[in-house]
């Protein structure tokens, strides 16, 4: 699925782990993802968050799609800073999951994203 992720590739988003009901991803904060006070857009910040998501909540055997999603934003950041997004699931039950995605800089936490995925049939 990330191989044809042309969005999140082309904001340098990269895969650095996955597994069962996990992924871990990591994007470096540059000059164009700053907002009018100069700290990153909380859209970029949303972005990584939800694609880490996403790769969580297809490493199982059928496809899945966001039906909700939320974060909570703690601190800014800044041209450089390197972030990292872990994504854990929480449930799965029927056709829904529960995914919990903490995003750092360094050794503070970001934001907080929780999304809830619903499976589909599988794109034709």
């Amino acid at each position: 699925m990330f191989e044809a992720d042309v969005a999140s590739r082309r904001l340098g988003i990269e895969l650095l782990a996955l597994s069962a009901g996990h992924a871990r991803t990591t994007m470096t904060i540059t000059a164009s993802m700053l907002n009018g006070h100069f700290i990153t857009h909380g859209g970029y910040v949303f972005t990584l968050a939800d694609t880490t998501f996403a790769l969580a909540c297809n490493t199982h055997a059928t496809t899945a799609v966001a039906a909700r999603a939320d974060i909570r934003f703690l601190r800014p950041t800044k041209v450089g800073d390197i972030l990292i997004a872990d994504a854990v699931e929480r449930a799965r039950y029927g056709r829904n999951g529960i995914y919990d995605v903490t995003v750092t800089a360094g050794d503070e936490v970001i934001a907080e994203f929780r999304g809830d995925s619903r499976t589909i049939p599988a794109p034709q």
